[in-house]
């Protein structure tokens, strides 16, 4: 019986998004990359002019504004729609001063435990694959199925660093490589819901395996 909710965890670029939205065409589920969430309360603060150093300020917008993840109603290259009160602010959440100011929003706790519920509403329609750091831990603990994706942080910087050059643009692996483990840092020893892997989930270290190989082991794990 193929799971009805499945959770896909795992550290910065270890893969979870590029697979997990295959997983989700091939089910014909929702994909829902949860930092979509932490970018939407980003964007509507940076819209509200509301200082992103007002850790209250900024947790009352996601504890009050109601986020919506629905399957893409548009052939634009996107993989879901985000939705404020039916306004679809989808590409907003990507736009570069989102990209500059998330990781401030997304490490205040009631940011994360607010979105946390917001993410939980969502997952219970099942029929999704939620991808994240903490979604088979917190968000959605009753997953059918947890799949956790680990990396070596060298791997994922030199994918990120290969995913850099190829768009044509410079890049310096020893910098990516000392984010990478910064992020690592700051998501594992976090006081609210820590980058870890659930007890029952299946772990995949994924540095000798592409995309077509990890992709190919979690359909396995949903026959």
């Amino acid at each position: 019986m193929t799971p009805n909710t499945i959770a896909i965890d795992g550290p910065a670029a270890s893969g979870k998004s590029s697979v997990g939205s295959r997983v989700a065409e091939a089910l014909n589920y929702l994909f829902f990359d949860t930092g979509l969430m932490y970018r939407a309360v980003t964007w509507i603060a940076l819209q509200r002019e509301v200082d992103l150093a007002d850790e209250a300020a900024v947790s009352k917008i996601a504890e009050d504004v109601p986020i919506d993840v629905r399957p893409p109603s548009y052939a634009d290259g996107r993989a879901c729609d985000v939705l404020i009160d039916d306004d679809d602010i989808t590409w907003q959440c990507r736009r570069p001063e989102v990209d500059a100011n998330v990781s401030i929003v997304a490490a205040y706790p009631a940011v994360r435990t607010a979105l946390s519920k917001q993410q939980r509403r969502i997952g219970l329609r099942g029929e999704v694959v939620m991808v994240g750091r903490d979604i088979g831990t917190v968000v959605l603990p009753e997953a059918d199925l947890k799949v956790y994706l680990d990396a070596s942080a060298e791997e994922r910087a030199r994918r990120r660093y290969d995913e850099i050059v190829a768009r044509g643009e410079k890049a310096d692996y020893d910098e990516i490589l000392a984010k990478v483990k910064q992020r690592d840092h700051v998501d594992s020893t976090r006081d609210v819901a820590p980058l870890r892997p659930a007890d029952d989930a299946v772990i995949i270290n994924t540095d000798r395996l592409d995309e077509d190989q990890v992709y190919e082991k979690i359909m396995g794990l949903c026959q």
